[in-house]
């Protein structure tokens, strides 16, 4: 193994590709323990690379993904070849989470990280009415929607993506607050924000049309309030090759025709 890299765990998906890929990279690179490693190598697609990504976070490991999956646009293209010098010269991308603070109808509150977004969705047939305040000023006082999200930088090429909102520079320090199928106001395409804002959403006529919230995939049924901020503390590391880079990416996907 190249001496400027240090130890390297190789992690997959459950999926035949990635974990052939997998038994590749330890016959040739060796395996080191989670635990002792300096990077992760994550082999699947976006959904395992988040995976890995929350259970690094704050650990001080670098995660360097590579696409076994059906999605990968935050993976780097897969090869067998020079992985450490690959890792050498990866740039190195800091993803910061956001918080949910979720109250239920029932009064539990819920809260969980989310590294793509906190998205908001009507339960039943009948749209959302959702009441929207930034930093404790009401900026939308009824939002008749399917949903509604708030996307970091590495969720704006997500679920915010297919809902047409921005797609953000991984650097950028900004939120995207993003609706889904908007009724009334039927024009309104959402916002940029300071990741230094916090947003609250309160489910007007909960009872009628209840909303469910999710970070991620921790789902919360029956939601009346939802508060969203980014993590102070919670931070993890992506490794890009520097001719794949995010900035590279997200300009290709901007000037597709």
């Amino acid at each position: 193994m190249d001496s400027r890299v240090k130890a390297i765990a190789i992690v997959s998906a459950d999926t035949k590709d990635a974990r052939e890929a997998a038994d590749d990279l330890v016959r040739r690179y060796g395996q080191s323990p989670i635990d002792e490693a300096d990077t992760v190598v994550a082999l699947g697609g976006d959904g395992f690379l988040l995976q890995t990504l929350r259970e690094t976070m704050n650990s001080g490991r670098r995660v360097y993904g590579m696409n076994r999956g059906t999605v990968g646009f935050l993976m780097n293209e897969y090869s067998e070849n020079d992985l450490p010098e690959r890792i050498e010269a990866a740039v190195s991308e800091t993803i910061r989470p956001i918080e949910m603070s979720a109250t239920t109808a029932s009064g539990e509150t819920v809260s969980a990280l989310a590294i793509n977004e906190v998205a908001l969705w009507r339960q039943s047939y009948q749209t959302a009415k959702i009441r929207i305040t930034v930093d404790g000023k009401v900026r939308l006082g009824e939002l008749n929607c399917d949903g509604v999200m708030v996307a970091t930088p590495a969720g704006s090429t997500a679920y915010n993506l297919s809902a047409h909102g921005p797609i953000l520079p991984l650097d950028a320090p900004l939120l995207a607050l993003t609706p889904v199928s908007p009724f009334r106001p039927r024009n309104w395409s959402g916002a940029l924000l300071s990741d230094k804002s916090t947003v609250r959403f309160d489910i007007l006529e909960s009872e009628k049309r209840p909303v469910n919230a999710a970070a991620d995939h921790t789902e919360v049924k029956s939601v009346t309030s939802v508060t969203v901020h980014e993590s102070p503390t919670a931070r993890a590391t992506l490794l890009f090759d520097p001719s794949h880079s995010w900035s590279e990416r997200i300009l290709r996907e901007q000037f597709r025709y």
